[in-house]
């Protein structure tokens, strides 16, 4: 079952050494479209205990009891981007995480939102 932890680890450095892809099941897409600029919280009541959860999903659901963005997650954990957002979708499938997404950011045209553009531009620029 994804998210359960294994029944034993060798030592406290295991899930770090754990390859990207072995820790999403080798997937690289989310199950369903997750944006970046998604926030991400803890349910208040997760449907399983967390202590039987992989060190990744205890990780994210510690990090997420203030709304962070996907973003926020994967830099914060220093987990790339893709897995971030697989681990995120899946853990909110499970009910261990809720979504709050606005929507699609396009134009009429399919094009990108400009003005999300622009903010996106001007906060990168405050880095």
């Amino acid at each position: 079952m994804p998210g359960r932890a294994p029944a034993q680890e060798d030592d406290g450095e295991a899930s770090s050494l754990v390859r990207p892809y072995a820790v999403t099941g080798g997937r690289t897409k989310p199950r369903y479209d997750l944006a970046i600029e998604a926030l991400v919280t803890a349910a208040p009541y997760p449907p399983r205990d967390v202590a039987v959860l992989t060190p990744e999903y205890r990780a994210i659901m510690d990090l997420c009891r203030q709304a962070r963005s996907v973003a926020e997650v994967s830099a914060l954990l220093r987990i790339p981007l893709g897995v971030a957002r697989v681990l995120v979708a899946d853990m909110a499938v499970e009910g261990l995480l809720r979504l709050h997404q606005s929507q699609p950011s396009t134009t009429a045209g399919g094009q990108p939102d400009i003005r999300l553009l622009e903010r996106v531009l001007s906060g990168l620029r405050k880095l």
